[in-house]
């Protein structure tokens, strides 16, 4: 794997895990700080399902999931083409996933804390993994909508994880 996404994957890790805890030494199960009324607020509650509390109390098998996406990731990491936006779109990936990961590992559930309400919605509480989880991906796709990440003749060197 390319060092830099090591260090990015590594740094999303750690504050990923650095939020929870401090989320989780401020406040109870439950209990909700308002940050921006009606739009922004910090909560703390533990999630045993993915995003939306879907496949709730099936920790072994998105624990599993999380592996097999990894590992896939990996591979995939060695077809985009080296540059700045994939490298963080990995090290994003792989932090976020790691982070989700290591709390159904030890916890038996994810802990997530930002709460937002937007037009009136309530949106599912969610955390800092979450977050590099979804704009990792967000990047990998803009640089596939470009044609960035094609894999054509002239970028074969500059794949992410290849020796230099």
């Amino acid at each position: 794997m390319e060092r830099k996404v090591f260090v990015y994957g590594t740094l999303f890790l750690v504050i990923d895990q650095i939020t929870k805890i401090l989320i989780e030494s401020f406040l109870k199960i439950g209990e909700t700080v308002t940050i921006v009324k009606n739009f922004f607020s910090l909560t703390c509650v533990y999630n045993t399902g993915a995003a939306f509390s879907i496949l709730e109390g099936r920790v072994w098998f998105l624990t599993l999931l999380s592996l097999v996406v990894l590992i896939i990731l990996l591979k995939m990491s060695k077809e985009f083409v080296k540059n700045e936006r994939n490298i963080l779109a990995f090290g994003m990936l792989f932090g976020g996933i790691f982070g989700n990961l290591s709390d159904r590992l030890f916890l038996g559930m994810v802990r997530d804390f930002l709460k937002f309400k937007i037009f009136g919605y309530n949106f599912p509480v969610f955390n800092v993994a979450d977050i590099c989880i979804t704009v990792g991906i967000g990047l990998l796709i803009i640089g596939m909508i470009k044609g960035e990440d094609s894999g054509g003749s002239s970028s074969r060197d500059k794949r992410i994880g290849e020796n230099r």
